[in-house]
């Protein structure tokens, strides 16, 4: 208790500034993830050599990525965002174009001979086909991010990770406990905001299993 009276209000900002980070990032990648996955779903002979070049940022560890980034934009959260951004985009992307090119070939064709354009075939066939993929593509993302956002204390933008390393660095165990607990449980609850929200807008018969 007498921990929580001393750093509970840190702690309390630390989840806070942790949140925006995820979020923000996150909906950046998401955002970016749907019109490239969109695109390369187009012009599959050029994917296998783009989707590849684009997996290499997800072989950069997280401390150099944000390293180097402080470099060049300094002690600013747009540093860590950028970097959490960039990470967050190849899950979600891999999942669209894995979803989209899933989509039966005929019921493409059969949206063309209903009259639809491309774009309302897209949208109105397309997207809720490959939803399941976009949304697991979605979670493994966010779940990823709660766990990079922990890298921003390594440059001095709080978070979370601030209290991990005061306590691996005055190995304190109880600071540890502190910041990694919450995190976990932010990726779990997150994670299961989103299986909620992705049962709420895909129809049952849409759903795969597992």
């Amino acid at each position: 208790m007498n921990f929580f009276n001393i750093y509970g209000e840190r702690l309390i900002s630390a989840i806070q500034t942790h949140l925006f980070y995820v979020f923000t990032s996150v909906g950046i990648g998401l955002l970016v993830a749907l019109i490239l996955g969109i695109l390369l779903s187009r012009v599959p002979q050029y994917a296998k050599i783009i989707m590849p070049i684009l997996s290499i940022f997800q072989t950069i560890p997280g401390i150099v990525f944000i390293g180097l980034l402080f470099l060049i934009l300094g002690m600013v959260p747009i540093t860590v965002i950028t970097a959490l951004s960039i990470y967050a985009v190849f899950p979600i992307l891999k999942n669209t174009y894995t979803g989209l090119l899933d989509v039966d070939p005929a019921l493409i064709e059969a949206a063309k001979g209903s009259g639809m354009s491309p774009m309302e075939s897209l949208i109105e066939v397309e997207l809720p086909l490959a939803l399941t993929s976009i949304f697991a593509g979605l979670k493994m993302s966010t779940i990823y991010t709660v766990n990079w956002a922990v890298l921003a204390a390594m440059i001095g933008l709080g978070g979370l990770g601030e209290f991990i390393y005061i306590g691996i660095t005055s190995n304190d165990n109880q600071m540890i406990l502190a910041g990694a607990i919450p995190s976990a449980i932010m990726a779990i609850l997150l994670s299961l905001l989103i299986d909620f929200v992705s049962h709420l807008i895909i129809p049952k018969g849409l759903r795969r299993v597992g």
